[in-house]
């Protein structure tokens, strides 16, 4: 069985002869860059990935072919990277590294203590409203980038061979977006007292997602690879740790029937393909209203947060849902437990996810910076030991 039908049979939610693992297939299934060298020196194994990073802003990268195929990885990405120019925009300043992205957001990363790149500037932030804010601001167009895509999705597309492809989101979800424009104090008080401005917001950051869905779709139908993706893949964090990210029926009237626009719009274009959702948190109670809007696949699965248990998620919306994560703790056990721990939770997880398919393996969220080699391998070991059918 190879990879494409392996991760398909678990889409219909039945049993391939192994669950289907992810490694790098989004930019929320990947692994940081000095996790992904140091775990590979730990074995002796090329710490080569690729140049063209798929989210330099998380430090996020995706190994070479070879490395993703001894990794037994199932999946591969096709989308665009999350600054296509980031080669040209990126510079050092002060002993830290500084770029301004296409929405007009200043990041900083001093690598000597930093993971990641951290966000310096919100351009809607002096603004006494939105509306003003958006007077005195100029939009990003997905055009402007339409080459680079391009060229990426042709570079990208030579190393799908027999694996299961996901077509990949290009920027944060609808909320998160509207955040890191208007600054976080701001746009909560603009969610009870300016609704309209928010809306207005929400609508445009939509109107980019489906340009760029579109210009997607278009350059598969035009290399007939339409019918190789089995997965689209968007996000926006719903949830915190311990509840939804504003009142649930806020997201339910406000947020969710955007995403469902939007689902419903590439699911005419590919019919075929199942859509998933990254979405961290306490989001239980809003599975049913995303179910609803069109939602196959949920991710990451974040098990610690509140009401997230998996024998309930399992168990409840199991016929509905595919769950992509949820394989191992990332905050804790995989970066602070002993490697026989990581494994005997691997194990636990595989035991109540694995059964009846819909399942594919992925920790929760990206391997981070501090994730030791020892405990990436333990996880890797045991997947492949006890992930069998």
């Amino acid at each position: 069985m190879n990879s494409l039908e392996r991760l398909n049979i678990a889409l219909s939610h039945k049993e391939p002869d192994r669950i289907p693992y992810d490694l790098a297939g989004t930019t929320v299934t990947g692994i940081n860059k000095k996790a992904f060298v140091r775990a590979m020196e730990y074995r002796g194994l090329s710490t080569v990935y690729e140049k063209k990073g798929i989210d330099p802003i998380q430090q996020i990268v995706t190994p070479i072919e070879d490395t993703l195929r001894l990794l037994k990885s199932d999946t591969r990405r096709i989308g665009s990277r999350r600054i296509p120019d980031y080669e040209k925009i990126v510079t050092v300043k002060d002993g830290a590294l500084e770029l301004t992205d296409n929405w007009g957001c200043l990041w900083k990363m001093d690598e000597s203590k930093d993971f990641y790149f951290n966000q310096f500037t919100f351009p809607l932030e002096q603004f006494s409203s939105i509306d003003e804010g958006l007077q005195n601001y100029r939009f990003p167009d997905v055009v402007t980038y339409s080459d680079l895509i391009r060229s990426d999705l042709s570079g990208q597309a030579k190393n799908i061979h027999d694996c299961g492809v996901i077509a990949d989101r290009n920027c944060a979800g609808l909320t998160e977006t509207s955040l890191r424009l208007r600054g976080y104090q701001n746009w909560y008080l603009d969610t009870m007292i300016d609704p309209a401005g928010v809306e207005k917001l929400l609508d445009l950051i939509l109107e980019y997602k489906f340009n760029y869905w579109d210009l997607l779709i278009d350059w598969l139908i035009e290399n007939n690879l339409q019918h190789r993706v089995s997965v689209v893949s968007e996000c926006d964090d719903l949830g915190t740790q311990t509840s939804t990210l504003l009142e649930p029926e806020y997201l339910r009237t406000t947020i969710i029937p955007r995403f469902g626009l939007l689902w419903s719009h590439i699911k005419r274009r590919l019919p075929h393909v199942k859509i998933f959702m990254h979405t961290c948190g306490s989001v239980r109670e809003l599975l049913p209203d995303l179910i609803e809007a069109g939602l196959d696949i949920l991710n990451p699965v974040q098990f610690t947060a509140v009401n997230m248990e998996l024998k309930g998620l399992k168990k409840d919306f199991g016929n509905d849902l595919v769950f992509w994560g949820g394989g191992v703790d990332t905050q804790s056990t995989l970066k602070n437990a002993s490697p026989k721990y990581v494994k005997d939770e691997v194990k636990k997880i595989i035991d109540i996810m694995a059964p009846g398919g819909g399942f594919v393996y992925a920790p929760v969220h990206n391997i981070q910076e501090d994730v030791p080699p020892e405990n990436f391998w333990a996880m890797w070991d045991t997947l492949q030991e006890y992930g069998k059918y």
